[in-house]
C-alpha cells in the first residue's frame, strides 16, 4: 500500500489541487483516512497544499481566459469544495484588477456577432441575456450594456 503523502505529492505534481479535491483523490485510492489527515497536515504545514492559492489560480484562469464573469467565477472556485470566506477572497482581488465592463462588452460583442443589440429581436435578446448571465455578469448591468 502506498504512503498517503506520496500518493499527494504526485497527485499536486500534476496540478494544483484544492483540500477537498486532494481528500477526495486519496479517499478512492482506498487509503487510510489517519494516513489522509497526515498528509493533508504535512502538505498545508510546508506550504505545499494551500487553497488560498488554488482559489486565486482558477479566479484569474475564469476571469482572464475565459471571460467569466464574477458569480460564474466564484461558482466555480466553490465548486472546488474551497471555503466560502476564502473563495470570496480571492474572486474580490482577482477583480480588484480585472475591468469587468470591459469583459462584459467584450462578451456582448463576441454573442452579437457583428450585430447590433437594436437589430435583435425578442428571442435574440433574450439569448444573449441567458447566456451572459451564465456566464456570471449580473443582469443590471447586461441589460443597461444592451440599451446603449
Amino acid at each position: 500500500m502506498a504512503d498517503a503523502y506520496i500518493v499527494a505529492l504526485t497527485l499536486l505534481s500534476a496540478r494544483e489541487l484544492s483540500e477537498a479535491q486532494l481528500r477526495t483523490r486519496l479517499t478512492r485510492r482506498e487509503l487510510d483516512a489517519d494516513d489522509i489527515e497526515t498528509a493533508i497536515r504535512r502538505l498545508r504545514a510546508d506550504g505545499t497544499l494551500n487553497d488560498r492559492r488554488v482559489a486565486l489560480a482558477v479566479a484569474r484562469l475564469e476571469s482572464a481566459i475565459r471571460h467569466r464573469g464574477r458569480a460564474r467565477v466564484l461558482q466555480k472556485v466553490r465548486q472546488l469544495g474551497i471555503d466560502a470566506a476564502v473563495a470570496e477572497a480571492a474572486v474580490d482581488e482577482v477583480f480588484e484588477e480585472v475591468d469587468e465592463a470591459a469583459l462584459l462588452d467584450r462578451a456582448i460583442t463576441r454573442r452579437l456577432r457583428g450585430q447590433t443589440p437594436r437589430d435583435l429581436d425578442e428571442r435574440g435578446r433574450a439569448r444573449i441575456v441567458r447566456g451572459l448571465a451564465g456566464q456570471g455578469f449580473a443582469l443590471d448591468a447586461i441589460l443597461k450594456r444592451l440599451r446603449r
